[in-house]
């Protein structure tokens, strides 16, 4: 078996808010325009082009992807691809129940998922074959499981890979009003609060970054659904802050729109005074920038996207108070007002990182809450008519051991993991890949991050010919991978 690991390990010598840039009330604006203007790494203009006419999985219109990334590695054994037959010491303390699906039984702490399992399929043979959080977690938010020259577990780097919403970025920007992809309510953080590493733009370059939205409220020691959030070793935790999210003021500034404009006109005649800002192709990527927080301020729609704990008592309710629900739904705001593809880091300090008393904050602390929020979300999405073309994909960066620990706990495990996907052209209720009878490896369509990728990338209309350059002029596939065909 894969050597496993229950340390975390990570050291990175640098702060979230010193790879991010925290975007406060602010700074929000400032950040989206001057986080996409340094780097000289490139997407191919003729694949950026083409990218509003490529087919997607099941239609030819371009669609969004909601990613919800359970950070830490969601058990899959005890959620979506249980071993009732099993020994003890294996299959648990969880029971599975029916779902609308004749022969799909998903774990008794999901029934708002079972109800819906006719909205969603599952995949139960993904793999990385990495324990550690770093390595997988590079591997799944990037869609490759080579490591770069010079990977450092520690944290992100200029050599990482870019990461999906990175690349995104960089392909769809020119087609877009609004920033391609957005990552919320803030960066996947280990224990020690360090940045996990694949998150950014790395050999991309930083003029390709992704619009990284760090707003959640702070809660040094939060695990979960704050503010229902826990402790693993503790039966009562207090959230840390008067509220969810520090949620950014998108007003204009005073003397309205006019004078706003008046301003961004007068930065554009100084900036084509700048021949070698134009050398580097920066000043037309500092204009769309510029457009974007433009549309940003101007947009109804966007700006109210962040005032979720406002939102109304009825659409609260159905999502849950919490960071879990009410990220869903900023992200499902944030995709009705055009932004392409939104990452949704569910938790904080590795919340799903289960080593002890797995049955006890699974059933406690996190089920439930996914288990509200994720149904509402898809509901939501089917009921107003945008899941047909919005792709929910819903997973971590590997599984658990299937051996439970001494501390009631399961640790990480590589070789398998499982992954939800619902709507923009999947065909729902289907289980795709299986494992062998502990959960332990893939017995059959074994798939990689590579394959997840393809899937986000060909579901959002990126051509299959497409290419990026890195900083160094070297070119790349952005396709490593086929879609996963089961799903479609």
């Amino acid at each position: 078996m894969s050597r496993m690991s229950n340390q975390d390990g990570q050291l990175h010598s640098e702060s979230a808010s010193q790879v991010t840039g925290n975007l406060s009330r602010r700074r929000m604006v400032q950040a989206t325009s001057a986080g996409l203007l340094a780097g000289s790494g490139a997407f191919q203009a003729d694949s950026a082009r083409a990218a509003s006419g490529a087919t997607s999985p099941k239609s030819g219109s371009p669609k969004s992807v909601i990613f919800v990334w359970l950070t830490g590695g969601l058990s899959h054994q005890d959620t979506f691809d249980m071993k009732p037959l099993a020994p003890a010491e294996i299959r648990g303390e969880f029971q599975p129940i029916a779902t609308a699906v004749p022969g799909l039984h998903v774990c008794e702490h999901l029934p708002r998922l079972a109800g819906l399992s006719n909205r969603w399929s599952v995949l139960r043979s993904l793999s990385t074959e990495s324990n550690g959080h770093g390595p997988a977690c590079h591997m799944l938010l990037t869609g490759r499981v080579d490591l770069p020259p010079g990977f450092s577990a520690q944290g992100p780097t200029p050599n990482d890979w870019p990461s999906m919403g990175s690349m995104i970025t960089a392909s769809l920007r020119e087609d877009s009003t609004l920033p391609p992809a957005a990552i919320l309510p803030q960066p996947s953080i280990n224990e020690a609060n360090k940045t996990r590493p694949g998150q950014y733009a790395g050999r991309l370059g930083s003029g390709h970054e992704a619009w990284h939205i760090d707003i959640a409220a702070n809660c040094p020691l939060g695990n979960g659904a704050c503010p229902d959030c826990f402790r693993f070793d503790e039966d009562t935790f207090e959230h840390a802050s008067s509220s969810i999210f520090n949620t950014p003021d998108l007003k204009l500034p005073r003397g309205g729109l006019r004078r706003l404009e008046e301003r961004l006109s007068l930065l554009g005649r100084v900036e084509r005074q700048h021949p070698e800002l134009a050398s580097y192709n920066a000043a037309a990527q500092l204009g769309r920038s510029r457009q974007q927080a433009l549309n940003l301020l101007t947009d109804p729609r966007t700006s109210s996207a962040f005032d979720v704990e406002h939102a109304d008592a009825a659409t609260v309710a159905r999502y849950g108070k919490n960071k879990f629900g009410l990220s869903l739904l900023m992200a499902r705001r944030l995709v009705e007002s055009g932004v392409r593809y939104v990452q949704v880091n569910l938790g904080k300090n590795s919340s799903w990182d289960t080593h002890r008393r797995n049955f006890v904050n699974l059933r406690r602390n996190l089920l439930p809450h996914l288990d509200r929020s994720m149904s509402a979300l898809i509901s939501d999405l089917d009921e107003s008519g945008m899941l047909d073309d919005t792709l929910v994909i819903m997973t971590g960066e590997f599984g658990r051991t299937p051996r439970i620990n001494k501390d009631s706990g399961r640790d990480h495990w590589g070789p398998l993991n499982s992954a939800l996907f619902a709507g923009g052209g999947v065909v729902p209720g289907r289980v795709v890949g299986a494992s062998d009878q502990i959960a332990a490896y893939p017995i059959d369509d074994l798939q990689r991050p590579e394959n997840l990728a393809a899937t986000v990338y060909s579901t959002l209309g990126i051509p299959r010919e497409a290419q990026w350059v890195d900083v160094d002029g070297r070119p790349h596939q952005v396709y490593r991978g086929n879609p996963i065909e089961g799903l479609f």
